[in-house]
């Protein structure tokens, strides 16, 4: 949870429902968490500019201090949180 309001809520919103216009809903049944954990690692690690999107998430979503341990716990409560 930390990390997530650190480093993600700025963008995703606290409901994880994406704060502006462009960025994934994670809540949504069919959007960004119905990926593997192996994409969205990728997203996460090396950004990704979502269709539709006025810009893109910048690597490790602009925390370069953010390890692969901190981004999988991130992950994981992204989706004990947000997912369907």
């Amino acid at each position: 949870k930390e990390i997530y309001t650190k480093s993600c809520i700025a963008c995703h919103g606290g409901d994880g429902e994406g704060a502006f216009p462009g960025v994934p809903d994670f809540a949504s049944s069919n959007g960004a968490l119905s990926k593997t954990d192996e994409v969205l690692v990728d997203h996460i690690i090396n950004g990704f500019q979502s269709p539709g999107s006025p810009m893109a998430m910048p690597p490790k979503g602009g925390n370069p201090n953010l390890s692969t341990t901190d981004i999988s716990m991130v992950l994981s409560y992204i989706r004990k949180t947000f997912g369907k």
